[in-house]
């Protein structure tokens, strides 16, 4: 459902904040280009996403959301756990997704690299990349929401593929990743939302080969709180005491290292997730291994004049 206009945050109203966000875009593109540029074959997914958040951190910056890369069939949501030794290979489509909080204003981005020559996966690539700068040609304050997904949909189509028609992009608020107002793949006939100065959102176009929805499946790496627990029995005082630092943002195993881990961040996990007081988001998946998704995105902030691009 969507909230009203009324409900829906401006959370760069103000100067000071719109540079916050600013700063946050910055290093977010400077991260994600510092990351693509390391995907290769052979190289452990886990390496790229440990040197992505190290450089956010040397900036002065914190990990917005924990940075992720999934590839091919996988749309989004596969985040490395310790120790994992998956690698890069040849002719992957290999999405990164980085976020970055500062003074808890938060920038989200994302681009896809293709570790091969195939001209129709470099194509599958630029359908994403290229409904993302139609959608970023359309913004501005006053502009109904439906147009951007409008803009989205008929160009992808017209590469011949399929936006992923259940991952939308989303409005982002100070400590808070996900916020209304939604942006969908294509037309909501009941969606009213209207961009406006302040707002900041993340439009990320997904195109896919496939049928155009995914699903959860597999091990959830990425989670988040929903509600503080009422009793601590059963959850390590670290294990809190991180979560609590993080001010409701997203985490994973690795947000622990070197406070908590083995059998005592497990238990605590396994505790917070049955009395409901984490949510787990596993990888999303086509079920056709076979297919193959590209996803781009941008964080922009609706400003009186226009439309800025944060993490270019």
């Amino acid at each position: 459902m969507d909230m009203p206009m009324s409900e829906i945050q401006l959370p760069a109203a103000r100067p000071e904040e719109a540079d916050a966000f600013r700063a946050a875009g910055k290093i977010a593109g400077e991260a994600r280009k510092l990351g693509a540029a390391m995907i290769q074959p052979g190289i452990r997914l886990e390496e790229v996403i440990l040197e992505v958040e190290a450089f956010i951190r040397s900036q002065g910056a914190g990990i917005g959301f924990p940075a992720q890369t999934s590839r091919n069939h996988v749309a989004a949501h596969y985040c490395p756990r310790p120790g994992d030794p998956t690698v890069y290979c040849e002719n992957d489509v290999a999405k990164l997704d980085v976020g970055v909080v500062v003074d808890g204003y938060l920038a989200d981005t994302a681009q896809t690299v293709h570790l091969g020559d195939d001209p129709r996966l470099k194509r599958l690539i630029d359908a994403s990349a290229s409904a993302l700068a139609a959608a970023i040609e359309v913004a501005g304050p006053g502009v109904p929401i439906k147009d951007l997904s409008t803009v989205i949909e008929e160009t992808i189509l017209e590469r011949g593929f399929r936006p992923v028609y259940n991952l939308t992009g989303h409005g982002i608020a100070r400590w808070r990743v996900h916020t209304p107002p939604s942006v969908p793949a294509s037309p909501d006939p009941g969606q009213k939302d209207v961009l406006r100065a302040g707002m900041v959102i993340a439009v990320e176009p997904f195109a896919t080969d496939g049928e155009g929805h995914v699903h959860d499946q597999g091990k959830a790496e990425v989670f988040m709180l929903s509600r503080e627990p009422r009793k601590m029995k059963g959850i390590h005082p670290e294990a809190w005491a991180v979560i609590e630092d993080l001010n409701g943002l997203p985490f994973a195993r690795r947000s622990f290292t070197d406070r908590v881990s083995g059998d005592d961040l497990e238990s605590s996990l396994m505790r917070l997730l049955r009395t409901g007081c984490i949510s787990a988001y596993p990888p999303l998946v086509d079920p056709n291994p076979e297919v193959r998704i590209a996803q781009t995105e941008h964080s922009l902030l609706i400003t009186e004049d226009g439309v800025e691009v944060l993490t270019a």
